[in-house]
């Protein structure tokens, strides 16, 4: 049985992606920080109790900012395989917390990075790279573009991005950057554009809400589903060497475009509902995101198979199931787990 450890497990990716490698029968461990509040229930649905001697779903406290802590996990666990998507990943969030952004986006990866070289040098290594490390470098986008990072984010990642490489090619590691643009998802945190304009289409719908306040609506991005992208993150790791890849739908398109697909599949005219607020605009905006995923292609067979008009159907149709179900989470497909029950919101010993 593999093993593997993803790092933001409890995001959108990490939740997809343990669901993917847990059908591929792996073994997965996944870290969570520590907090006040549980911000686990992306993994309800795959969630078994610590004393089911069966379960193959082990979470552990840690936090990419405590690099005694990743080493002894590593350790511990002894991974066929390393997901890093643990992040401050909300660009527009940068501009008021870069310093923080670098910390835990930028250098969070060089601990861990460290960390492997510490414990294990044949781990293999996945580096979650993003799209905005392109910045202002004109579209199409692929592994040759200049790199022009226009936020925090982007900068810290693009360090990240290097650092992988330095990784592999300093030290020999089985290290790769996947260089992903947007990709949403139902499990998309609310506070990102998609999964909040998907949801002001259903509570407008529903009659809870008038109003939805956008800022940019002529930036372009490359949209597309996430389950997807999980699934080139995992087939990057089975290469025999590791290498760079873009993953990408190759068709932009603007905020304003993905307003109207969401609206529009709910009967409504976004025009009527969508106002504009400049608090929601980045210091320095970038315009244009569009990939080409061809590299991909032709070394695993990727490619993206769910169109934006799609996606944004999905998004709404979720959320709409949400109200229907008096306010659950639109990713929680069965009852959630008993918090009480879990190691590491109960206070008992945490697994291995």
């Amino acid at each position: 049985m593999k093993r593997a450890l993803i790092t933001g497990i409890t995001g959108q990716d990490g939740s997809y992606l343990a669901d993917l490698l847990l059908d591929k029968g792996y073994e997965v461990h996944g870290i969570v920080r520590r907090s006040s509040t549980f911000n686990t229930r992306r993994l309800d649905h795959i969630y078994r109790d610590p004393h089911d001697a069966g379960r193959r779903l082990i979470l552990h406290y840690g936090d990419v900012s405590d690099a005694s802590r990743l080493v002894t996990l590593l350790a511990r666990i002894r991974p066929d395989e390393v997901y890093h998507l643990a992040a401050q990943s909300h660009v527009r969030v940068s501009f008021d917390e870069p310093e923080h952004t670098g910390d835990i986006t930028g250098l969070g990866t060089t601990r861990l990075l460290e960390a492997i070289l510490m414990t294990a040098r044949d781990i293999r290594y996945y580096q979650a790279s993003s799209s905005e490390m392109f910045g202002g470098t004109p579209p199409p986008q692929n592994e040759e573009s200049a790199f022009r990072p226009r936020s925090p984010y982007g900068a810290a990642k693009l360090y990240g991005y290097w650092m992988t490489r330095t990784y592999r090619e300093a030290y020999g590691l089985f290290a790769v950057n996947g260089i992903l643009f947007n990709h949403e998802s139902p499990r998309r945190g609310e506070t990102f554009v998609t999964r909040k304009i998907a949801r002001a289409a259903a509570r407008v719908k529903a009659g809870l809400d008038k109003h939805l306040y956008l800022g940019n609506l002529d930036a372009v991005r490359d949209w597309g589903y996430a389950p997807e992208y999980v699934e080139g993150m995992w087939r990057m790791l089975q290469l025999d060497r590791p290498d760079d890849y873009v993953l990408a739908t190759g068709v932009g398109s603007t905020v304003r475009e993905f307003a109207e697909h969401c609206f529009s599949h709910v009967g409504l005219d976004w025009r009527t509902h969508v106002r504009y607020d400049e608090t929601y605009l980045r210091p320095t905006e970038v315009d244009a995101l569009i990939g080409d995923a061809g590299k991909a292609r032709t070394a695993f067979g990727w490619t993206a198979r769910t169109t934006v008009d799609r996606l944004a159907q999905i998004m709404v149709d979720a959320e709409l199931d949400e109200l229907g179900r008096g306010g659950r989470d639109p990713w929680v497909t069965a009852p959630a787990a008993d918090p009480g029950a879990r190691p590491e919101c109960s206070g008992r010993a945490l697994p291995r």
